[in-house]
């Protein structure tokens, strides 16, 4: 028991989120989850239990795109456990729109959950990962965080400032023994994509961008993947 990780994924009952949840568990990781919706937290627990063993998912439904939410989700992680090995900062929302038209609000809304619940989070759990001086922490950026499209509107903005922040974390954590890792997908087959009538091959399944992940985590603590950039084969939609 003591050689097995701990990962926590933030919003991880649904598209890459719940694809990242089950490949750690069937790595044989311990995972910390939440999710806003206590149904979908069901049904990913029973998706999983074939290959469950005892408490190895924990999760419990937060909201993290306020300060009440992330913690209570933080109270959750620490009561959990005392080593956190992975941190995805998977939460996030899109909103289409343009900056000139949007409703008001949009850009609060979208920084809240995009960029603020990753930010809240992440501070919650370096302490930890400061005093063991080990650690890897992904963020959940997009392709929408280094290319603008006309009907992003705040959703870029909030990408854009998610990956200055993962940036700024990277340099800040070089000698803390800490590894950080913007990822920034494109076109991925989730809720994000549910009214677009484009058949399913033209995205990227979100296992892929798990296995990414899982992956790049198993690297040499001497070495750390800053970005991952990854493209349905097809190109962008």
């Amino acid at each position: 028991m003591a050689n097995i990780k701990t990962a926590v994924v933030t919003a991880g009952s649904r598209g890459i989120g719940r694809a990242v949840v089950l490949k750690l568990l069937q790595e044989g990781m311990q995972v910390i989850t939440c999710s806003r919706s206590e149904i979908k937290l069901q049904a990913l627990h029973l998706d999983a239990s074939e290959f469950l063993t005892t408490n190895q998912l924990q999760s419990i439904p937060a909201d993290l795109s306020g300060k009440p939410g992330v913690e209570k989700f933080l109270n959750f992680v620490h009561d959990k456990t005392a080593t956190v090995d992975l941190l995805v900062n998977n939460a996030g929302a899109f909103i289409p729109g343009k900056v000139s038209d949007e409703p008001d609000g949009a850009l609060e809304d979208m920084i809240d959950i995009n960029l603020y619940s990753a930010y809240r989070v992440t501070r919650g759990l370096l302490p930890g990962m400061i005093q063991r001086k080990r650690g890897h922490i992904f963020n959940m950026c997009s392709v929408a965080s280094i290319m603008p499209y006309e009907h992003g509107g705040s959703y870029c903005v909030a990408k854009y400032a998610l990956l200055g922040f993962t940036r700024v974390l990277r340099e800040e954590m070089k000698k803390q023994g800490i590894r950080v890792t913007a990822v920034l997908p494109g076109a991925t087959l989730s809720d994000s994509w549910k009214d677009v009538e484009l058949p399913e091959e033209r995205f990227m399944p979100p296992e892929d961008i798990a296995s990414c992940i899982y992956h790049t985590f198993q690297l040499s603590p001497r070495t750390v993947v800053e970005d991952i950039v990854l493209r349905p084969q097809l190109g962008d939609i």
